[in-house]
């Protein structure tokens, strides 16, 4: 799969994918869409701090940060997929700007920083997407009033806890995104 930043002040770069089926990118229509409603959107995504949680590539934070996001981390636990992301981040020359952290997504300690726009890409069917989300409010990552961005298969079920409410829901292909807020945001 050819991956590579679709705007921004890096629009065109080629990112590298880890091997295998280690992870599942999100589709370059999906992630336009996506972005679309980020960059109007509340907080917005200029100058925002960025959690990208199941991070892959990298390629969620990337784009982040080439339209204007002040800074992002990627939390990721496969070394291929961290080792990818790093190359990535080098490639684009983002060190200042884009950190890694080898971690389960949900099972988070403690945060050194509040986050306003959190996405997660979990692996389809994994159930890990309400853990992660969980963790992170737990954890202190949330800023109040973040938005927050969960990627699932189009059918997958979502249950989610009292603390979130699902503020909208987006359909591409295969991919749908459920934008949420905290309860009271």
């Amino acid at each position: 799969m050819s991956l590579r930043i679709i705007a921004g002040r890096h629009r065109g770069r080629r990112l590298t994918a880890p091997p295998g089926r280690i992870t599942r990118p999100t589709g370059a229509r999906a992630r336009e869409a996506l972005f679309a409603i980020l960059e109007h959107g509340d907080p917005p995504l200029r100058g925002s701090r960025c959690l990208d949680l199941f991070a892959g590539s990298g390629a969620l934070a990337l784009e982040a940060v080439s339209r204007g996001a002040s800074e992002a981390l990627c939390v990721e636990r496969s070394r291929a997929a961290v080792a990818a992301i790093r190359a990535n981040i080098a490639r684009l020359g983002e060190g200042g700007r884009i950190s890694v952290l080898e971690a389960d997504a949900s099972r988070l300690g403690p945060a050194r920083n509040a986050y306003d726009l959190v996405l997660l890409d979990p692996p389809y069917g994994s159930g890990l997407a309400v853990p992660a989300l969980l963790a992170a409010l737990r954890q202190g990552w949330i800023a109040p009033g973040a938005r927050l961005v969960v990627e699932l298969a189009a059918a997958e079920a979502l249950a989610l806890p009292e603390l979130l409410s699902v503020e909208d829901e987006r359909r591409y292909g295969a991919a749908r995104f459920v934008f949420l807020r905290g309860a009271g945001a």
